[in-house]
């Protein structure tokens, strides 16, 4: 690989000689957002039980099942686990949001679900 093409931050690895660095556009969230066939999520903070919460609800708006835990991790692990999760950009958006969650409930700060 030529030197002015290796990443600054690469050091001490060998580089394939077809690697490429891939600029990424950024994501829309109405134009390029598309449902999970299988739920929905509401998530909130629950600071009397100091827990996050997650609710998982159909496209009826039937809440299905809740889910409560103190880490991210924990929740999603297990929503997976359960197969509520059927999109990888679900997956990806359910992580963002239960991290924020959790940082949210350790700082004392506000939670909001995008």
């Amino acid at each position: 690989m030529e030197e002015e093409k290796r990443p600054e931050w690469v050091k001490g690895k060998t580089i394939h000689e077809n690697f490429e660095m891939i600029d990424c556009p950024s994501f829309h969230p109405i134009k390029d957002f598309i449902m999970d066939d299988s739920c929905y999520l509401l998530i909130r903070i629950n600071r009397v039980d100091t827990k996050i919460e997650v609710g998982i609800c159909n496209y009826k708006h039937e809440l299905l099942k809740g889910y409560q835990g103190v880490r991210a991790q924990d929740i999603y692990y297990r929503l997976l686990k359960d197969g509520w999760i059927k999109r990888l950009d679900h997956a990806a958006y359910l992580g963002k949001e239960l991290k924020k969650a959790e940082i949210a409930l350790a700082t004392g700060s506000d939670y909001y679900q995008e």
